[in-house]
């Protein structure tokens, strides 16, 4: 068993190897928002990252989701149900 396997059942590795990682994509994101390249989806997937350890982000996720839902049901009684089955397919 090596350094490496003993480490990583301690019970703060792994949440601030999350941590690390997820602020670390959050904040190429944020750079991506001023430089070419998709922002908003690094952003994201960062938030996601940080939703597996941390409540607050956990909860940010759950909260676009609400969102997400909402938009998808206007568009369904704006349009008839034809728009958003497309936008619930990529999603």
């Amino acid at each position: 068993m090596g350094w490496l396997d003993r480490i990583a059942h301690l019970p703060g590795v792994r949440r601030i190897a999350v941590a690390v990682a997820g602020f670390s994509v959050l904040a190429g994101g944020v750079a991506l928002l001023v430089l070419p390249g998709p922002g908003l989806v690094v952003i994201a997937i960062g938030i996601a990252m940080l939703a597996r350890e941390f409540t607050w982000a956990a909860r940010l996720v759950a909260w676009f989701k609400g969102l997400v839902g909402k938009v998808r049901a206007a568009i369904q009684a704006r349009r008839g149900g034809r728009a958003a089955a497309g936008i619930s397919a990529a999603l």
